[in-house]
């Protein structure tokens, strides 16, 4: 069974929530990309509305945009997601994960884009007394 840790970035607020989303809500998640907008029912805030804004497979290797499909492969970067240069200019091959989700990430990254009747706060402390 796939299990993520999503990680909820409020914008408004400048908060960000974890949330471990598991079972038919994560297999509803595979196959989604970044940038792609989904429905907060599947990270436990309905009313929401998220965009996937990218993520990290198991061995903690970054997801990134512009490379399409759910692999791992290793590209020559310069400074951008996944690569901070020590000088300017520098350049080297990293390993980095594509857009999109597969059952190897374990996080996902997600910002709300629109706000449901209740807050986040009030949704996420109710998942956790039960």
């Amino acid at each position: 069974m796939v299990e993520f840790k999503a990680v909820i970035n409020d914008v408004k607020t400048g908060k960000s929530y974890q949330v471990t989303v598991s079972g038919h809500h994560a297999n509803s998640l595979i196959g989604r990309k970044i940038g792609d907008v989904v429905d907060g029912i599947f990270v436990g805030l309905p009313g929401f509305k998220l965009t996937i804004t990218g993520g990290s497979d198991k061995d903690g290797f970054p997801m990134r945009k512009d490379l399409p499909g759910p692999r791992r492969t290793k590209l020559l970067i310069s400074k951008s997601i996944g690569f901070q240069e020590a000088e300017k200019g520098v350049r080297a091959r990293k390993s980095i994960r594509g857009n999109t989700v597969s059952p190897e990430t374990v996080q996902i990254n997600m910002k709300v884009t629109a706000r449901g009747a209740k807050t986040i706060e009030d949704l996420i402390k109710k998942e956790e007394t039960k």
